[in-house]
């Protein structure tokens, strides 16, 4: 009879094995738990969800520059000041469009255990950290999930590189 964790042989009547101390006839203990394979899904599921908010206010930002706000500019008595908030907006928006599909990139590359898509998630993480609430408590799971020092070889391993 041999262990069924360490493989080492058995005598017969042992209660517990003399090489790692694991009782017998019972499943050995997991060693080590990958903590990236566990939580890399959900991270992936919470970016796309991410990408699609900040879709929606891109294009909520692109409407109010070219609906409420254009006929601002052409108001001359109002000012100055209103004819910057167009292009403002618009700026804003086109930022926005640009975070939102690098987002659903990286929610879908994770999803797949796509080699690249560790590093993208990362960056957005670091560049959402100021969007308080959701962009912060992505950015600190995402951070916590994919950047510990043993990260990047689970995460290579899941990915099958």
């Amino acid at each position: 009879m041999f262990c069924n964790a360490c493989g080492k042989e058995l005598q017969s009547g042992q209660q517990y094995c003399s090489g790692c101390g694991q009782p017998v006839g019972v499943a050995p203990i997991p060693r080590s738990i990958n903590r990236v394979a566990h939580h890399v899904q959900l991270v992936g599921i919470f970016w796309v969800v991410y990408a699609l908010l900040e879709l929606m206010g891109g294009i909520v930002l692109f409407i109010l520059a070219l609906t409420i706000f254009s006929p601002l500019r052409r108001m001359e008595e109002i000012g100055p000041a209103a004819g910057f908030l167009q292009p403002l907006f618009i700026a804003i928006g086109i930022f926005l469009l640009i975070k939102a599909a690098a987002g659903l990139a990286a929610g879908v590359g994770l999803i797949q255990r796509q080699p690249w898509a560790r590093i993208l998630a990362i960056v957005l993480a670091i560049i959402v950290l100021l969007n308080i609430p959701f962009g912060t408590a992505l950015g600190v799971y995402t951070l916590w999930t994919l950047f510990s020092p043993d990260s990047q070889k689970e995460y290579e391993g899941m990915a099958g590189k």
